[in-house]
């Protein structure tokens, strides 16, 4: 991750911690559309693909 662009780095680290709290299907739910809200938004800056497939995996791990 890039030093020099820390709210994009907070805002990463904020719905990874969210999705890892959630402990009930609703809870996901609204994580899930939290990374959403994180992918599109940081998509028009050209964000590191890895940083989605990381969110991507912490949703699926939590799913099963």
């Amino acid at each position: 991750m890039d030093p020099k662009h820390p709210p994009l780095i907070e805002a990463y680290k904020k719905t990874l911690k969210t999705i890892e709290s959630c402990k009930t299907e609703e809870q996901l739910a609204v994580a899930f559309v939290m990374a959403a809200n994180f992918k599109e938004m940081y998509k028009q800056v050209g964000y590191p693909k890895v940083l989605s497939y990381s969110l991507d995996r912490a949703l699926k791990r939590k799913k099963l």
